[in-house]
């Protein structure tokens, strides 16, 4: 499609906040979305160029996080094997599956994190033993988070972020890491999907991507320096306007 070109440099702003965000707790896709959304892309379009946004800001975030030795790679290989066979899954779902089941239970699930997280105020705080082996974990969350992020996505980033915390032990700095990492890998295997059936606008998603790129190293940056007290509270932030986005979409399409 084509845009004004006042579009462009919206866009680019738009790019750069949701990476900020989304690379400090998530939840960046509330603001991009929409935005593509109103600018008159239909449904499948904006979707796919949304991923291709996304992903320069999630692969900008884990180049940074892991420069900063927050990575262990061969520890969150099996995760990126299995999430992104999930995230290819769950886009190939897309057209065979209804998402309104999806779409009503998503934000209640996203609203007892959000309890959880207020009513236990030191989760996250520190490292605690892991409840269960990394391989299982991220055979079984790789698969059902990467599956979830290809074929609907919204709180993908929350979902992550919250298992690592309380399945691994994680506090929120390392389980904000470890989350780009596999926001990263299903971005980019379900963007696969979405360039393979023709639904990219590549010239709005490169604007945005580059915005994106520049956010994301901007929120990494606050992130590593202020620790994992400054990532909860934008972390239940995120979470809560997440839920109010779907809870307002969902009666919005009955």
């Amino acid at each position: 499609m084509t845009f004004p070109f006042w579009t462009y440099p919206l866009l680019f702003i738009v790019g750069v906040v949701a990476g900020l965000v989304d690379a400090i707790a998530g939840g960046g896709g509330i603001i991009t979305l929409p935005v593509l959304l109103n600018l008159g892309l239909p449904v499948p379009l904006a979707l796919g160029t949304n991923k291709l946004q996304s992903s320069f800001g999630s692969l900008s975030a884990t180049v940074h996080y892991a420069r900063l030795g927050l990575i262990d790679w061969r520890f969150a290989r099996l995760g990126i094997i299995f999430t992104a066979c999930g995230a290819l899954g769950g886009a190939l779902a897309v057209r065979i599956i209804d998402g309104q089941i999806l779409s009503q239970l998503i934000p209640w699930l996203l609203g007892a994190i959000v309890l959880y997280s207020i009513f236990r105020p030191n989760v996250g705080a520190a490292d605690h033993p892991p409840r269960m082996s990394p391989g299982w974990f991220f055979i079984c969350f790789g698969m059902g988070l990467g599956f979830y992020d290809g074929f609907f996505g919204p709180g993908t980033g929350s979902f992550w972020t919250i298992a690592l915390v309380m399945v691994q032990g994680y506090n929120f700095l390392k389980a904000t890491a470890y989350t780009k990492v596999m926001n990263a890998t299903s971005n980019l295997a379900s963007l696969g999907f979405f360039i393979w059936t023709g639904n990219v606008d590549y010239t709005a998603g490169a604007v945005m991507g580059a915005g994106q790129w520049v956010g994301a190293r901007l929120g990494t940056g606050l992130v590593v320096k202020k620790g994992a007290r400054f990532i909860r509270p934008l972390f239940l932030v995120m979470a809560v306007l997440t839920v109010v986005r779907l809870l307002y979409v969902s009666l919005q399409n009955p």
